[in-house]
């Protein structure tokens, strides 16, 4: 019989906890070890038994969330799920806990009625069961490789590379992708082509994302509207609960930013995008396939790459997940397998061809 998973809730709202409790206690491979109304009594209770998966609010009275998840992925990390407010204060917390390490985040109902606790209950007891699998990754300093060591890889990367002049990257990443975006985007020159990102996240928080991101990049980093004319320099991500494909006309390339249903069960879809990539640009694209959970973005990449764009995925090692790069791979839609320090270098690379 498969070891249960341990999980404990903190949440200030009685609702909360009573609804989420009882899911995880109806759930055979779930053990629910404790439900806390704050941080504070969760941290006695974790002295004595600590949880597999923990499922946290943001704002809370006496110690808030964040401050709570940054001491215990200083001291001793583990898989975390946020269940945050609609509020933009609650989008900027949630966004800086992903940052922090956290896995997911997940927006509680605005109206609480008991069907809409559940269903969304019934999303964190599933991704709860994700969460357990996810290997909580400490990033190295992009900054310790040695020069000799940058060179290495620049001659390594030479030997592989698509010479064909670059117009667009693409990049599609879920759990863990977060953490793994920042990390990148932190080390990339601000004159690089137009880049667009698929991030599995919900839609209230999309548009916080990317205000994080254009904060600590030298690059334009912003969340997507429709028919935008896409320049150097710039991050367009998705936004949530909505696709994003790219148009070319001409020799320019615009955003398109439509509704439709869930593709791969998601929305935005990667492969919609990758999809979009693959029609429009060919081999003047790179697309690159990070950390996450599932397949979303396998079969667009394989698109991609059959188009004769350079494909990439994110090695398992420096994944928090290894579920949509190792599809990636499993389908022969990946030119070479890069761990997340390399791919900020493949990427900075491009700034050699628009300076």
């Amino acid at each position: 019989m498969t070891e249960r998973i341990n999980v404990m809730l903190v949440d200030d709202s009685a609702v909360i906890r009573q609804t989420l409790g009882q899911l995880v206690t109806a759930d055979p491979e779930l053990t629910l070890i404790g439900a806390h109304s704050n941080p504070i009594f969760a941290m006695r209770a974790m002295e004595q038994q600590w949880p597999d998966v923990l499922v946290l609010d943001i704002e809370m009275p006496g110690m808030d969330g964040l401050t709570f998840l940054r001491s215990l992925m200083r001291s001793r990390p583990l898989p975390v799920i946020i269940c945050s407010s609609l509020t933009l204060a609650g989008a900027r917390s949630s966004v800086e806990a992903l940052g922090a390490g956290a896995v997911e985040i997940f927006a509680k109902p605005v109206m609480s009625s008991k069907d809409d606790l559940l269903r969304v209950g019934r999303d964190i007891v599933r991704s709860v069961k994700n969460a357990a699998r996810a290997k909580m990754v400490k990033q190295q300093s992009f900054s310790s490789l040695s020069h000799a060591a940058q060179r290495q890889l620049f001659a390594k990367t030479l030997l592989h590379e698509n010479h064909q002049s670059i117009s667009l990257v693409a990049l599609g990443t879920s759990t863990g992708g977060t953490q793994a975006l920042e990390f990148v985007l932190r080390q990339l020159p601000a004159t690089l082509p137009p880049i667009v990102i698929v991030q599995h996240m919900p839609a209230a928080f999309t548009r916080a994302f990317a205000e994080r991101m254009d904060h600590i990049s030298a690059l334009n980093v912003v969340e997507a509207k429709h028919h935008e004319l896409m320049q150097p320099g710039h991050v367009y991500i998705a936004p949530g609960g909505l696709h994003l494909q790219v148009e070319k006309h001409g020799q320019e390339l615009y955003t398109v930013v439509q509704d439709g249903p869930a593709v791969s069960r998601h929305k935005p879809s990667v492969n919609v995008l990758f999809n979009s990539v693959a029609r429009e640009l060919g081999a003047a694209a790179q697309g690159y396939i990070l950390t996450g959970m599932g397949d979303d973005g396998a079969r667009g990449l394989l698109e991609m790459h059959q188009a004769g764009a350079t494909t990439y995925a994110q090695d398992e090692a420096s994944c928090v997940v290894f579920g949509m790069p190792k599809e990636a791979i499993r389908l022969g839609a990946v030119h070479q397998v890069l761990s997340l320090q390399d791919i900020a270098h493949k990427l900075a690379m491009l700034s050699h061809q628009t300076s």
